[in-house]
């Protein structure tokens, strides 16, 4: 019998155990997911620090959580299942799941038959719901901006978090929770001084991304693919790795961590060094998990990299294990910083949602009274971001780089790598 959406909710023990499995039913919370033919596994982070162990026996079926709750199944293997119906889990089988599995297999001995694929019927289902909501939800959104334009600038940055965070949470309810990420992060931007040009260019950007989606069927596939991704609808990762894959050697130009809401990304910049291109490898964790230790900017690494869907620079993971090979001196062709803004100006106009743009500058000096920032050989100059450590940066280049590689991130400039003195250091 498929494991369908109906099928997941019929195992549930009662509706509230439903309706906290499908808030849980989102990539965020979860890592180390994956199935096989039997089994299916992974973490979901909760309130604590470490999160709930959550392995299912998809023969059986038998479910095991390590969270407090004597219901069974639990709301985080109910989470799980919906998770893994929806085509979203694939790997290696987890130690916990694989440990468990063992010490069911004499129980189960009889059991022979193989876990069944979720059903494509279903899913075409799920995702036409999916579909719907989104729209809705898009709709409903458009009419609250129109709403916050009426009533002026001044008085929604006179708003409290409160009622920036309501929007967000209806924009959740509606499957987007990237563009409701984007909503709460400015709540929180004008608590610390954001002011009315900041707020109108970025409710510009909400505008066209919901506008956008309202066309979709006219979009490029590329552009499509970046849309839904920046709503916050990932491409799965089996999608990913059965897709495009590039074979090549690649640099480390410089990496990147920060917090997005509860969660903590990691930007790991690569280029080729045949065409110049960037492509970015992005990780998530959630609350109380670590990230894996960067791969050194200089680095060159030989691997095969599977490539999403969207508009350059795309995002790309590592297909395999990367071999390293000889370290690089330099981080590829430089430019000027006009050119710089000039090629995200161009970005821009493909992708208005694209926040960030990856550049390599060459030959810049540190400038200004608190050397805020980079000046290059024809004296155009660009600020650096408010959380730039200058004193590091001055320790590392003396005032002036070769060249440095960092990300144009709202008219500033984040440095990740100088190049001076011959040696690559990451900032």
């Amino acid at each position: 019998m498929p494991w369908t959406q109906e099928r997941v909710l019929a195992v549930a023990p009662d509706a509230a155990s439903v309706k906290a499995g499908r808030k849980l039913a989102v990539p965020g919370p979860w890592s180390g997911t994956g199935c096989n033919e039997s089994l299916l596994w992974g973490s979901c982070q909760g309130s604590g620090k470490k999160p709930y162990q959550v392995s299912i026996d998809l023969v059986g079926p038998a479910y095991k959580c390590s969270c407090p709750s004597r219901k069974f199944p639990c709301k985080h293997a109910i989470a799980l299942l919906l998770l893994w119906s929806d085509g979203r889990v694939g790997g290696t089988a987890a130690d916990h799941a694989a440990e468990w599995a063992q010490h069911r297999t004499p129980r189960t001995a009889g059991v022979t038959a193989p876990a069944t694929a979720p059903d494509p019927e279903a899913q075409a289902a799920r995702r036409a719901e999916r579909i719907a909501k989104m729209d809705a939800g898009g709709e409903e959104f458009g009419r609250w901006l129109a709403d916050l334009m009426r009533g002026g600038l001044a008085d929604a940055i006179r708003r409290p978090e409160s009622w920036w965070d309501a929007a967000a949470a209806r924009l959740v309810d509606a499957q987007m929770p990237g563009l409701a990420e984007r909503v709460r992060d400015t709540a929180i931007d004008l608590s610390h001084g954001a002011g009315p040009a900041e707020l109108l260019e970025r409710i510009g950007v909400w505008w066209t991304m919901v506008r956008a989606w309202s066309r979709r069927e006219t979009l490029s596939p590329a552009l499509h693919a970046d849309l839904q991704t920046s709503l916050g609808w990932p491409i799965p990762t089996a999608e990913v790795r059965a897709g495009e894959v590039r074979d090549g050697m690649w640099t480390v130009v410089g990496s990147h961590r920060d917090e997005t809401g509860r969660l903590t990304q990691q930007r790991t910049w690569l280029r080729s060094p045949d065409t110049g291109e960037f492509l970015m490898v992005l990780d998530t964790v959630g609350p109380g998990q670590s990230l894996g230790v960067p791969h050194l900017a200089g680095a060159r690494l030989r691997a095969r990299l599977g490539v999403y869907p969207g508009s350059a620079p795309q995002r790309v993971l590592f297909a395999d294990q990367p071999e390293p090979g000889e370290p690089a001196a330099r981080l590829g062709p430089g430019t000027t910083i006009r050119s710089a803004f000039a090629g995200a100006a161009d970005a821009v106009a493909r992708v208005p949602w694209r926040d960030r743009h990856p550049v390599v500058l060459d030959d810049v000096a540190l400038a200004g009274d608190g050397l805020d920032h980079l000046v290059d050989p024809v004296g155009d100059a660009v600020p650096l971001v408010a959380d730039t450590p200058q004193q590091a940066l001055f320790a590392v280049t003396g005032g002036r780089a070769d060249q440095v590689f960092g990300e144009l991130d709202g008219g500033r400039f984040r440095v990740l790598t100088v190049v001076a003195d011959g040696m690559v250091t990451a900032l």
